[in-house]
């Protein structure tokens, strides 16, 4: 038996993996500073699937996503939200990050999640991402504060 060729889809490239974690990292520490965020990384054709049994919990577009998630979350806050990175881990296209992340709401109360996103990477974009996070909590904010101002 011949062993796999680094250009293998099944074996890894760690250039590829290395390249792809710094890409993300880099885009959460741009989003922590408030000069960015991880959406840049989106290609024009991404899916951001929600997991979950959250109202939010479906595949959207990233135009989708934008717009029906992400706009009227920020709208919802009083300060942006600031990410805490607990790890960023890779393996070829794939890169999983887990962080921690907490705003003030436009009705003052804190809002304080866990997420974790999968990010499935092609060219330095993300072309697919999966989302776990505190479903209960995040409706519960989504509810009680209008993105109304």
């Amino acid at each position: 038996m011949q062993a796999p060729c680094r250009e293998d889809p099944i074996m890894p490239n760690p250039a590829e993996t290395s390249e792809n974690k710094a890409l993300v990292q880099a885009g959460f520490d741009r989003w922590r500073a408030g000069t960015g965020s991880p959406f840049e990384l989106l290609a024009p054709d991404a899916d951001w699937t929600i997991v979950g049994s959250s109202p939010l919990s479906k595949t959207y577009s990233r135009e989708a996503f934008l717009r029906e998630v992400i706009h009227p979350f920020n709208a919802r806050m009083a300060t942006p939200l600031v990410p805490t990175v607990r790890g960023i881990y890779g393996d070829g296209d794939m890169v999983i990050i887990l962080f921690d992340a907490a705003a003030t709401t436009k009705d003052g109360m804190p809002y304080h999640n866990t997420y974790t996103w999968y990010f499935r990477m092609n060219d330095g974009k993300v072309v697919s991402a999966i989302a776990f996070f505190d479903t209960r909590e995040f409706d519960e904010f989504w509810n009680r504060v209008s993105p109304a101002p």
